[in-house]
């Protein structure tokens, strides 16, 4: 059980409009963008995670947040859903505005507006329940919405890797009927669902002024917990998703 939030905490220690600012304006400035440093991040994150958050530390020593302030990670990571999602669309024979619905909800709504709910309620619950009481001595530290946010695509590309990619080249196989498509559909999904909760695990324990965020790892028994009985009545989560987009 988490522990009651402590009084008087304002959020005086957040300041969003600094971090915001120059985030926003790197968008569309392609120049100033770390492309290569958005690759080793990307390839570290399935191979070695916690060198990944081993350099989030040194960007704090350095830029003094714990949030990147180079966009080039959410950009690329954008821009593979969108040639991701427009290879189902083809695969699939959707049509030209089936298909770009269909690219525009998986971008704006499954990735951005689902992740900044994720990370607003991480950013809460680590803000007022899992930082350690600061003594006298340490500047109180607090967790910024856009580190947050930065954890959630972190670990959202791993899912992206097994939950698109993967999944495309073996959809002919994991949307057939059968007891082998409905296993290897829930065995990806209970890999993809504990790596993501992993590696959002990390992205917390990494920050020296929280505590108890073994916290995260909690949906990783629930998944494993559920995988088995969702094989046992037959569920295809794979065939279920597809559904949704592709008739």
């Amino acid at each position: 059980m988490l522990p009651t939030a402590s009084k008087g905490r304002g959020y005086s220690g957040s300041r969003p409009a600094p971090i915001f600012a120059p985030y926003l304006r790197r968008i569309i400035k392609w120049q100033q963008m770390d492309i290569e440093y958005t690759f080793w991040q990307m390839l570290h994150l399935c191979t070695s995670p916690k060198v990944v958050y081993q350099h989030t530390k040194y960007h704090k020593q350095t830029k003094n947040q714990w949030a990147r302030d180079d966009p080039a990670f959410v950009v690329i990571l954008c821009l593979f859903l969108v040639f991701a999602t427009s290879a189902y669309c083809a695969a699939y024979g959707a049509s030209f505005s089936h298909g770009a619905l269909t690219v525009f909800s998986v971008v704006f709504v499954h990735f951005i507006l689902a992740g900044a709910i994720l990370a607003t309620i991480c950013w809460f619950l680590t803000n007022s329940y899992l930082r350690e009481e600061p003594n006298s001595h340490v500047v109180e530290q607090r967790v910024e919405w856009l580190y947050a946010f930065d954890v959630h695509c972190n670990s959202f590309f791993p899912a992206f890797i097994m939950l698109y990619v993967i999944q495309y080249f073996l959809s002919p196989i994991l949307v057939a009927h059968g007891f082998i498509p409905v296993l290897l559909s829930n065995l990806l999904f209970m890999v993809a669902i504990t790596y993501y909760n992993y590696l959002n695990f990390l992205g917390y324990d990494v920050l020296p002024f929280l505590d108890r965020t073994t916290f995260f790892l909690y949906p990783i028994g629930l998944a494993i917990i559920l995988s088995p009985l969702l094989i046992l009545i037959g569920y295809n989560p794979t065939r279920h998703i597809m559904s949704l987009y592709f008739s």
